[in-house]
């Protein structure tokens, strides 16, 4: 889907959702429309351009440029076109002589406290108001040069009024001089974003944007999602990289690469250079929007860490060496059947990663399986959303979140548990936080106070933050609440549900113990509270669930997601528009990874190793007989490899040593190893480990398919050619190729079409499909051609839902007197994952390096300062960093991110994990904080062992 900037169709007002039709008369053309159209946006469906300032289709109509008037027949005046509806009958037009003299005349006003400076201006070519004085014949503007807002000097003194550029937004700059007050930024903030970050100051002619009182836009809420760039008609608000570099010339659409929203992109290139990325209006998961990381942060694809060619070294504490791809691959092959020879088949293994496409995804488990000879294959979903697979498939018989993100705005009572939308999901955050300022009511269940909590013109109506570690306890006690006092619906379940397994479930939830006033000692949540969420969510109409990583990484995350699917079956909240369960996945594509067939004991689809016909399909297909038996996890490679019978690891696109739990038990893992490859952008930090580095493609630089957290399949469309010579699968296929493999694949397309003919909910999918209809939600099949944007419609994946009892289980990590405090950890908005990405942009303005919350009553008894440094320390390591003092955590409890790998918080991290999937417990470490002077000395001496393994050898002359 290349273009040269044809810009996506504004309409100029929204669409009306009313479905009676009536039909208007625009400058003789008739056209029928919704009710409730404006007739602006009738006249442009009518192919009718309408002069227009203030409007476009991404917030309601405002009505304040004076431009879009018109004149209707049988009304008084000239009544602005954004404004009215339109009426069966309306006559309607938008040229006359007098419409034409009053245009010119409000264009001379804007003009008149305009600089002229068209030919310099960042924005000439793509100003609305340049093209709005060319569409109303304004030639020349009669008012003499006076009191303006764009002259430094006015009169021969200083203007008092000219207010001097704002640069402080690393990403885009706010010109003042160049401000027509038409509000569609502060709209797009308010009605788009949900921040409220900007406001119009000052009144009459010395109205201007401000992002708050005596602020620049740095300092301010603004949170930097370039919605108001978008909005502004002008070069008030434009992004840096138009200034520098000038207008894009074509562009290509595509899919983002970092959180699992999946929004689509128009990359908007020069030549072979991206300028700049902007939200695709037509894209069904962002419709249009897009947040800090996705809109700006794309400069480390081309940041100078990357590394571009192949190393080798024989020892990690060698120096690498670059070599050609042939000498890499032919060091790898030899390696990997060299461990096989010595010690068995089983030896090698491979983790794929939720930050490639599918198709990458698909040929990293066939490599493993295929040419490997084994089922060692894992993904990060191990340490993030494995929890979900098992939970969802055992209760619904799928493992996949329920609903497309549209769903929200349908919603009346939304649950957000172990989620922080504002910050991992910003896109669905916004979507949300407009959902409920039109009146949906929101539960939020996190120890945390997270930004949804409490916010601006957003409020939840109840907050219950548990004790880390009683997901299970709170959940049950809230079905507790809605089966003894009869909140059930019971048609829902015996129609849709097992009825005797039901039973049994709802006598094991009715028992005292686990009634609110039972538990509430134990989570830490008052009953009162609990009860009156329970209701609210039991009685208030369509009930929403949407969880993250806070449900999941615990001991008792299957369990946990589980729970949420008996809370959803027992109030009937599955299987139509606004309700459902819905996981927010982290990573771009960790559904993908998944679905792909990355789990040692699944392939593509869902289907379990030991399935005889299921492996026949891909025996019959790849000309091998495979194993039967699951494969090693993440962990048991790691401790395998401790043992010594686990000797080799090829890793595309993870980085275990800095995500994965209990850092220093992952660094012997990958010691002990023979032969561990590094598929990466950079020298990551597992790449301190490694024998082999094969540079990586980023997004940018390949052809795809990404799948969201609704399960839709997005194209990846390459926008430049790869840095390293090679895409991700190519460099996977060389390395199928050097170690006996006849593959053949000249296109990824190809291997989508190898999974379609053998996974069955992607049996429709292609990439001519994907043109066509630019994305799809699986199941994509016979049954379902265009895809399911709602599942579990008519009955559920596995025929009836089932119940399944959750008895709560404390986790093994207690707190006590040497570790009285427990730890939990999560994202921020600017960083993503382990930062390798975003700690290589200006994200960093923002967040240059973890931090400690701290309870003020917690600093105070330890004599801790804001901003100093504290000691963190775990049964499983310490480390060191700076305090934050705050009452977003309750006391006893203390929150921390994982972008930064000198802070390392997985130090810290133990090797609990949940029972079902060994999904680790990142969210419940006991910990002890006390004051320190600086880094550990495990963080001096990890940065001196991150340093020798990073040297390059000089390249040969």
């Amino acid at each position: 889907m290349k273009d040269f900037i044809l810009p996506d169709a504004d309409f100029g007002t929204p669409a009306s959702k009313s479905k009676t039709m009536v039909t208007l008369v625009v400058d003789g053309t008739p056209v029928t429309v919704p009710e409730g159209t404006s007739v602006m946006r009738a006249s442009a469906e009518a192919g009718i351009k309408v002069p227009r300032l203030c409007a476009t289709d991404s917030i309601e109509a405002f009505g304040s440029c004076r431009l879009c008037l018109v004149e209707i027949e049988g009304r008084r005046g000239t009544p602005a076109s954004c404004t009215t509806p339109v009426t069966e009958g309306m006559v309607v037009h938008t040229q006359t002589d007098k419409l034409a003299g009053l245009r010119r005349g409000v264009m001379e006003l804007y003009i008149s406290d305009h600089p002229l400076d068209c030919l310099t201006c960042a924005a000439n070519g793509d100003c609305e108001l340049q093209d709005m004085a060319g569409a109303v014949g304004l030639r020349e503007v009669r008012y003499r040069p006076g009191e303006n807002h764009f002259a430094t000097r006015c009169n021969g003194e200083e203007n008092p009024r000219y207010i001097p550029k704002d640069t402080s937004n690393p990403y885009f700059t706010y010109d003042p001089a160049k401000c027509i007050v038409c509000s569609r930024c502060v709209r797009a903030c308010e009605e788009v974003q949900g921040t409220f970050a900007l406001t119009i100051e000052g009144r009459g002619f010395d109205s201007r944007v401000a992002s708050g009182a005596g602020q620049d836009f740095l300092s301010s809420d603004c949170v930097s999602c370039g919605a108001c760039v978008q909005a502004c008609p002008t070069a008030t608000l434009q992004e840096n990289a138009i200034i520098d570099m000038g207008q894009p010339d074509h562009s290509v659409v595509t899919t983002c690469a970092y959180c699992g929203v999946g929004c689509s992109f128009r990359a908007e290139m020069k030549g072979d250079t991206l300028v700049r990325m902007v939200p695709w209006k037509q894209g069904k998961a962002n419709r249009g929007h897009s947040c800090v990381k996705g809109r700006f942060a794309y400069g480390y694809a081309s940041h100078a860490d990357r590394i571009l060619n192949p190393m080798i070294r024989e020892r990690i504490e060698d120096p690498w060496r670059e070599v050609s791809w042939d000498e890499a691959m032919t060091f790898t092959a030899t390696r990997l059947r060299r461990i096989q020879d010595q010690h068995g088949p089983g030896a090698i293994g491979g983790i794929t990663s939720s930050r490639c496409t599918n198709e990458e995804t698909y040929l990293v488990q066939k490599l493993i399986r295929q040419v490997f000879g084994n089922n060692n294959v894992d993904t990060c979903a191990r340490v993030c959303h494995s929890p979900t697979g098992y939970g969802l498939k055992t209760t619904f018989g799928t493992s996949a979140g329920t609903q497309d993100f549209d769903s929200v705005a349908q919603t009346d009572v939304v649950i957000v548990i172990g989620a922080n939308p504002t910050d991992g999901h910003p896109v669905f955050a916004s979507r949300l936080k407009k959902r409920l300022r039109a009146g949906a009511r929101l539960i939020v269940i996190d120890p945390r106070r997270i930004d949804l909590v409490r916010s601006p013109h957003v409020q939840a109506a109840h907050h219950l933050a548990l004790t880390p570690g009683t997901n299970v306890a709170v959940l049950t006690a809230l079905a507790h609440v809605i089966v003894t006092e009869g909140l059930a619906d019971e048609g829902f379940i015996r129609s849709r549900c097992d009825w005797d397994g039901f039973q049994d479930w709802a006598a094991f939830v009715a028992d005292d113990r686990h009634s609110p006033e039972a538990t509430a000692l134990l989570t830490g949540v008052p009953a009162a509270e609990l009860r009156a969420a329970a209701r609210l969510f039991a009685t208030g109409g369509n009930g929403a669930i949407y969880y993250g990583l806070g449900v999941t990484e615990h001991s008792q995350g299957s369990t946990t997601v589980m729970a949420i699917a008996n809370l959803a079956m027992v109030t009937g909240n599955i299987g139509r528009p606004g309700v459902g369960v819905n996981p927010l996945r982290g990573q771009n594509n960790v559904q993908g990874a998944c679905d792909m067939g990355s789990f040692p004991h699944e392939l593509p689809g869902y289907r379990h190793v030991q399935d005889d016909a299921t492996r026949a399909i891909f025996e019959n297909l790849w000309g091998v007989t495979l194993s039967n038996e699951p494969g090693l996890r993440i962990p048991n490679m790691l401790d395998a490899a401790v043992e010594g019978t686990f000797r080799g690891l090829y890793v595309q696109g993870e980085d275990i040593l800095q995500s994965d739990p209990n850092t220093k038990h992952v660094a012997a893992g990958l010691a002990a190893m023979d032969c561990v490859i590094v598929h990466d952008l950079f020298l990551n930090e597992t790449a301190n480990y490694a024998h082999v580095f094969l540079p990586g493609s980023s997004f940018l630089e390949k052809d795809g398919t990404f799948t969201n957290a609704e399960r839709r399949i997005n194209r990846v469309r390459r926008v430049m050619a790869p840095k390293n010579g090679y895409a991700d699968w190519e460099v996977t296929q060389m390395l199928a190729r050097a170690m006996g493999a006849g593959w053949h694949y000249t296109h990824p397309s190809q291997v989508m079409d190898e999974i379609s003919a053998t996974t069955p909910s992607f049996s429709n999918v292609s990439y001519e499909l994907l043109e066509r209809e630019g994305s799809v939600q699986w199941p994509c099949n016979d049954a379902a051609p265009a895809g399911t944007p709602v599942m579990h419609v008519d009955g559920f994946v596995r025929g009836k839902g089932n119940f399944v009892v959750t008895e709560y289980v404390p986790t093994d990590e207690r707190t006590g007197p040497r570790f009285p405090l427990l730890l939990t950890t999560g994202r921020i908005l600017s960083q993503y994952n382990v930062g390798a990405q975003t700690r290589r942009t200006e994200n960093v303005v923002w967040h240059d390096e973890d931090v400690l919350e701290i309870h003020p009553h917690d600093a105070e008894q330890r004599g801790i300062r804001d901003g100093g440094w504290v000691r963190l320390a775990s049964r499983s390591g310490e480390t060191t960093l700076r305090a934050k003092i705050t009452e977003r955590v309750a006391p006893g409890v203390v929150y921390t991110t994982f972008h930064h790998p000198d802070t390392q918080a997985n130090v810290i991290t133990t090797d609990y994990s949940d029972w079902a999937t060994n999904c680790p417990e990142y969210k419940v470490t006991a910990v002890q904080i006390s004051p320190s002077n600086g880094p550990s000395d495990w963080q001096k001496d990890y940065a001196e062992q991150a340093a020798r393994a990073r040297r390059i050898l000089p390249a040969a002359e």
